[in-house]
């Protein structure tokens, strides 16, 4: 198996932390450092109590490039806050040409900042994952829009006129730093909506819909749960004529056969039954000509850190779920 050394930018936030949790338990991760200015000299369990005793190391500083430059195999996630590492990317490039380092480097970027550059592998993993193998820079995308995608792939062959979206998130996925709208005493006992058909990951996902040959007409509305992991979101829209609810099952069965991380399931998926993990659950109801699709996961896991690792493996040529099986904590 390929021997990997890892470094985390901004490890000390949320998805950092779970990038940790992740890849410290990865046969094909050698080593594992991670930066965080502000906690310099601190160990990774001084933010996150949870990998006590089991992640050992600590914060740095500043990247290492030469000790990272020494690896057969360097890999580097940032988990930088939106902006953050666009800002950098010049000083690393420049970086990793002094360390004879840039063409060697796989970079992950949890980060919208380069999701919609053709420069860069988008890493919707259940979609062509044949395009992250042996890719070199790969933009993790967003919680919300691998939720609606993995919702609306399997439609585009039947384009529907029109896809409504509700979509609701755990206060988890504005960071860990808490704003007055995000900050969870706020919401623990409130549920409410916010950027109303205006949402920021919309463009990853009508771009994704686009290459595959739909222009589709969405409208989405996403809203804060009172929970602190997971997104739910449901589409609705109308079916062609003679497509019941089985045939509808069966259109997402097919789609998805070969997606291990992704499960049709019965009823309703249930966030619980995804917090933690890998995986996203998937169901779907018909009735009258019209169509539900209702999608659940983690938005730390599969809609941010997990699906990272699994990009990790694939553009490695190592099976997509190596150091990825592993149950969520149900009940949440």
């Amino acid at each position: 198996m390929t021997s990997v050394d890892v470094l985390i930018l901004g490890a000390s936030g949320y998805g950092g932390g779970e990038l940790l949790r992740w890849l410290s338990n990865h046969p094909a991760v050698a080593s594992l450092r991670g930066t965080a200015r502000s906690h310099a000299g601190k160990p990774f369990h001084a933010q996150h109590p949870n990998l006590r005793g089991l992640v050992e190391g600590s914060f740095e500083a500043a990247p290492d490039w030469a000790a990272l430059a020494k690896s057969p195999n360097p890999v580097l996630f940032s988990a930088l806050p939106h902006g953050e590492l666009g800002k950098l990317w010049p000083e690393i490039e420049a970086a990793g040409k002094d360390h004879d380092l840039l063409e060697r480097l796989l970079v992950i970027d949890l980060s919208t900042d380069f999701r919609l550059d053709p420069a860069w592998v988008y890493g919707l993993v259940d979609w062509k994952p044949v395009r992250m193998k042996g890719a070199r820079r790969i933009a993790n995308p967003g919680c919300f829009a691998t939720a609606l995608q993995l919702a609306l792939l399997p439609l585009a062959q039947w384009k529907p006129a029109f896809v409504a979206v509700t979509a609701a998130t755990g206060s988890s996925g504005s960071g860990a730093a808490p704003s007055e709208t995000t900050h969870h005493p706020t919401r623990a006992a409130d549920f409410r909506a916010y950027k109303m058909l205006s949402h920021q990951h919309e463009a990853e996902v009508l771009r994704t819909l686009a290459a595959e040959g739909w222009e589709a007409p969405l409208s989405f509305v996403p809203q804060s749960a009172p929970m602190v992991r997971g997104i739910f979101a449901t589409a609705q829209f109308p079916l062609p004529a003679g497509v019941d609810a089985g045939a509808l099952r069966a259109r997402y069965e097919a789609f998805y056969q070969d997606r291990f991380f992704v499960r049709v399931v019965d009823g309703s998926p249930r966030v619980a039954a995804t917090t933690g993990s890998a995986f996203a659950d998937i169901a779907v109801a018909a009735r009258g000509g019209h169509g539900a699709v209702m999608v659940a996961l983690d938005n730390l896991g599969k809609g941010m850190a997990a699906q990272a690792v699994q990009n990790l493996n694939l553009a490695l040529g190592l099976p997509e779920w190596t150091g990825l099986k592993v149950a969520g904590g149900y009940p949440g």
